[in-house]
């Protein structure tokens, strides 16, 4: 019994190594399987239709085609801003491809390819909120804004806001029923979601930066380490970038205005 209970240990370890020491795209290539995470609630980036459950947005359109030039299936795995970090990591998918904010927090557990797409940071309000009229009525006191977190926009509010009370609160949906509510005046979000609130909600107002704010650029984000599937991802943006791919999608979902090319 414990001839063999060492035998198994050592084929398992022996596995472990020949597992580790075998490169991600050779894997996913091995496998026949792209595995990308998305936050299926990512209004023109990656939007699960809750009526149809079809997925849309310019990082699913991108996403297949990475997996057509790879001569793969793509699998769909979903995530979010809050776990982003701990799936990549854990090997839950391959590659994150949902507008991932390149910030220094994130920076120092992922890697990134070059920037796809850039946005500055906008504020939902209601429509009846007289508090807010403009973005200077943001920071200002008796205001609270809140945040989602994990998102980007938490630790950029936080260094950001002076006089307005800062609220975050577990789930991008926790920080709509907040303003709806009257709790919070604002949320802060992005360009893509905030044409998500002004597009499917009737209580909806916009609150734009008079000038630039905080721009963020935006990329697909994957595990530390592994160059070569590293290089591969960055050959893909670049080829999309070049032949057209990337500014058809982003003129599909509306998403032109912020699109990076160079």
């Amino acid at each position: 019994m414990l001839k063999k209970t060492l035998t198994a240990a050592l084929a398992a370890t022996l596995a472990s190594l020949g597992h580790a020491g075998e490169g991600r795209l050779d894997r996913i290539l091995a496998a026949k399987q792209l595995r990308v995470c998305i936050w299926p609630d990512y209004y023109g980036i990656s939007y699960r239709n809750p009526k149809t459950q079809t997925l849309s947005g310019i990082d699913i359109d991108m996403a297949e085609a990475l997996a057509r030039d790879l001569g793969v299936a793509v699998r769909f795995v979903d995530s979010s801003f809050a776990r982003l970090i701990e799936d990549v990591t854990s090997d839950r998918c391959d590659v994150a491809m949902f507008a991932i904010g390149i910030n220094p927090q994130r920076l120092e557990k992922l890697r990134f390819t070059r920037p796809h797409l850039a946005s500055d940071i906008y504020a939902i309000t209601t429509r009846s909120n007289r508090r807010i009229q403009s973005w200077n009525d943001i920071d200002q006191p008796g205001s609270v804004v809140a945040v989602a977190k994990g998102t980007l926009h938490e630790p950029v509010m936080r260094q950001k806001l002076k006089a307005a009370e800062l609220r975050v609160v577990d789930t991008p949906h926790a920080r709509e029923q907040e303003v709806q509510s009257g709790r919070a005046d604002v949320f802060m979000t992005d360009f893509p979601f905030s044409r998500r609130m002004l597009e499917t909600t009737d209580w909806a107002r916009l609150v734009k930066p008079e000038t630039t704010y905080h721009v963020t650029p935006y990329a697909y984000a994957m595990a530390q380490g592994d160059d070569a599937w590293h290089a591969r991802m960055e050959k893909f943006v670049a080829d999309a970038k070049r032949d057209g791919r990337l500014l058809a999608a982003a003129k599909r979902h509306g998403l032109d205005p912020i699109v990076v090319l160079d």
